[in-house]
């Protein structure tokens, strides 16, 4: 295995643009706007020289015929980060949850447990209460 496949692999997860655009999209589509406007040529584009000095830079090795698939790739990834960047998120609060709960809560005690000749009963040796173990420093 190269270095590098792990990174192909990694990157290869990631959809390309022309898979998520169905086989004939409408003419005035959202995705077409964005595929002829962002994405195709979007500024500050990664071409295959940034994707060649960032793999060196990793430490990967990355086939030369394999540089400008991941530069579209990584272009395309650029091109829906900046979509996102267009929402209106004015007034729109953090999010830690998807759904608005509260964590439970409990009282905070400090107890034994109570439980060690429960998870002393598992032990292959015990004395006085503790596990044994086998020595590991002589």
């Amino acid at each position: 295995m190269k270095v590098g496949s792990r990174f192909l692999r990694v990157l290869e997860r990631f959809p390309k643009i022309d898979d998520l655009l169905p086989a004939t999209p409408p003419a005035n589509s959202r995705i077409q706007y964005l595929m002829e406007t962002r994405v195709s040529n979007p500024v500050g584009a990664v071409s295959a020289e940034d994707v060649k000095k960032i793999a060196r830079l990793s430490r990967l090795h990355v086939e030369a015929d394999r540089l400008q698939p991941l530069a579209d790739d990584l272009n395309g990834i650029l091109g829906w980060i900046e979509q996102l960047n267009e929402v209106d998120v004015e007034g729109v609060e953090p999010m830690t949850s998807a759904v608005d709960m509260a964590a439970p809560m409990r009282k905070d005690e400090i107890s034994d447990g109570g439980k060690r000749d429960d998870i002393l009963q598992n032990a292959p040796k015990k004395d006085d209460g503790f596990f044994v173990v086998p020595r590991s420093v002589e």
